[in-house]
C-alpha cells in the first residue's frame, strides 16, 4: 500500500507525519507540504518531523497542482489530507475529481473538541475521518447524524504521545496562539511566569513557543508571549522552540491554557495544570478539561501546586487502550474495497454555486499568492465585495 500525506501548516505536518507511521506502519509512505500562506519554515518542518522516518530529511514543498500530480505519479492508494479546513476542502475536491482517485482520509490534530460543524463540512469529501478519543468519536458522530452528513469515523491514539518518563524538573509552559485571547491577559500570564521563576530559583521555567519571529503557525499569534517579556527576566526563565517531545524530556511539570502538550504530559506521568484564570469553556478551547482533575490557577503555578489526571477521564479522553484503535483496519479495508470496486465519490457540503469563478475563489483564499490560477485574482476582486453585500443583507434581515 502506498500512502501520501498532504499538509499545510506546522501542526498539521507534525500530525500528518506521525499519523502515517501509526496508522499505516507497513505502507510505503510519502509526505508533502502544499505551498500556502502559513506553510512552515525549514526549521519548523525539521521540528515537526523529528522522531519520524523523515527526521533529518527535507520535506518536499510543492504547489497544490504539483502535489496532486505527485500523488498520481506515485500511484497512491490513500491520501491523508492533513490540512486546515479551507485548504483541506480544496485538496479533497481536487483529488476526488480524478478518474482513478485514491482513498481520501482526513482529521484534526490535537484536541478537536468541541465538535464543530465546519470541521465536518470542510472534510465532507473524505472517505474516512480520524478522531483521537472515545469522547471525540461520540461528539462528532452525534453532530454528523444531526447534520445528515454520513461521515465514517475511525479511532487512533494521538500519534505523537510518548510514554517514556521525564528525567528533569523544568516547569514548562506551552504557549498557544489563540489563548489567552487579549493582550492584557497575555501580559498577565507573562508576569505570572516571571513570578514562578522567582519563586523557584532552583528550577528552569521554560516558555515553550511554537514559532520563532517571522514564522507562520496554523493560527496567527497577535501577541507572542516571548515578545511581551521585559528586557530583564530571571536567569532561570528561558524561551525554547523545537519539538515538544524534547522539551518534555526534562519537564517536571507542564502548564497551559488548553494545549495538547497537557495530554502529552500526563501520558508521560508528568504533573500538569490547566489554567482557569482566563476562563474554562469552548471559547478558551479547554472545556474538555473540566472533569480532568487538572484545572487550577496561575497562583497554583507560582506556588508549585500541580495535578495528576483523573484516570477515568483519561480513558475517555486520549489515553484509551491502544486495542480500541480501529483506524488502521478501517483504512486497509477501504483501500481493498476501492481496489475491487471504486468507492462512490462523496458530495461536497460547501456551496459550489458560481462554477469556475467559485473554484478560483476557493483556490485563492486557501493558497494565497501560491495559487497558480490567474482567474483567482479576478475571483477575489469580484468575490470580496459581493460577500460583503451578502453579509450586510443577512444582517439587515436578521
Amino acid at each position: 500500500m502506498i500512502v501520501v500525506a498532504l499538509t499545510d501548516s506546522d501542526s498539521y505536518l507534525k500530525w500528518g507525519a506521525a499519523t502515517l507511521e501509526r496508522v499505516a506502519p507497513d505502507a510505503e509512505r510519502h509526505i508533502i507540504v502544499v505551498a500556502n500562506p502559513v506553510m512552515p519554515s525549514s526549521a519548523q518542518r525539521a521540528s515537526a518531523v523529528a522522531g519520524t522516518q523523515w527526521a533529518g530529511r527535507e520535506v518536499d514543498v510543492l504547489s497544490a497542482d504539483a502535489a496532486v500530480e505527485r500523488v498520481r505519479a506515485l500511484g497512491a492508494d490513500a491520501v491523508l489530507v492533513a490540512m486546515r479546513g479551507p485548504t483541506a476542502a480544496l485538496l479533497l475536491a481536487m483529488l476526488a475529481e480524478r478518474d482513478r482517485r485514491p482513498v481520501l482520509w482526513s482529521g484534526i490534530p490535537g484536541i478537536a473538541l468541541p465538535a464543530r460543524r465546519k470541521a465536518l463540512v470542510y472534510r465532507a469529501q473524505a472517505d474516512l475521518m480520524i478522531v483521537h478519543s472515545h469522547h471525540e468519536r461520540e461528539m462528532f458522530q452525534a453532530l454528523d447524524e444531526a447534520e445528515g452528513m454520513q461521515h465514517r469515523f475511525a479511532l487512533t491514539t494521538l500519534p505523537f504521545l510518548d510514554r517514556r518518563p521525564s528525567t528533569g524538573d523544568d516547569l514548562v509552559f506551552a504557549a498557544q496562539a489563540l489563548v489567552p485571547a487579549t493582550r492584557a491577559e497575555r501580559r498577565h500570564l507573562v508576569v505570572q511566569l516571571i513570578a514562578a521563576a522567582e519563586s523557584h530559583p532552583d528550577r528552569r521555567v521554560v516558555l515553550k513557543v511554537r514559532a520563532q519571529a517571522g514564522e507562520r503557525q496554523t493560527h496567527d499569534e497577535r501577541w507572542p508571549l516571548d515578545a511581551l517579556l521585559p528586557p530583564v527576566v530571571p536567569r532561570n526563565l528561558v524561551v525554547q522552540a523545537g519539538p515538544m517531545a524534547h522539551v518534555l524530556d526534562t519537564a517536571g511539570s507542564v502548564v497551559s491554557v488548553s494545549s495538547t502538550a497537557i495530554i502529552e504530559a500526563f501520558a508521560r506521568g508528568i504533573p500538569a495544570l490547566v489554567l482557569d484564570d482566563y476562563g474554562i469553556g469552548d471559547e478558551q478551547l479547554n472545556a474538555i478539561f473540566t472533569d480532568s482533575g487538572l484545572v487550577g490557577s496561575t497562583a497554583d503555578m507560582v506556588a508549585g501546586r500541580f495535578r495528576s489526571v483523573d484516570r477515568e477521564w483519561a480513558r475517555r479522553n486520549y489515553l484509551h487502550d491502544h486495542t480500541d484503535d480501529d483506524a488502521a483496519s478501517q483504512l486497509a479495508e477501504l483501500v481493498q474495497q476501492h481496489a475491487r470496486s471504486p468507492l462512490s465519490p462523496r458530495a461536497p457540503q460547501r456551496s459550489t454555486a458560481g462554477g469556475r469563478l467559485r473554484r478560483a475563489w476557493d483556490r485563492r483564499t486557501a493558497l494565497g499568492r501560491h495559487d497558480g490560477d490567474a482567474v483567482g485574482v479576478l475571483a477575489l476582486a469580484l468575490g470580496v465585495p459581493a460577500r460583503a453585500v451578502v453579509r450586510f443583507a443577512r444582517k439587515l434581515a436578521g
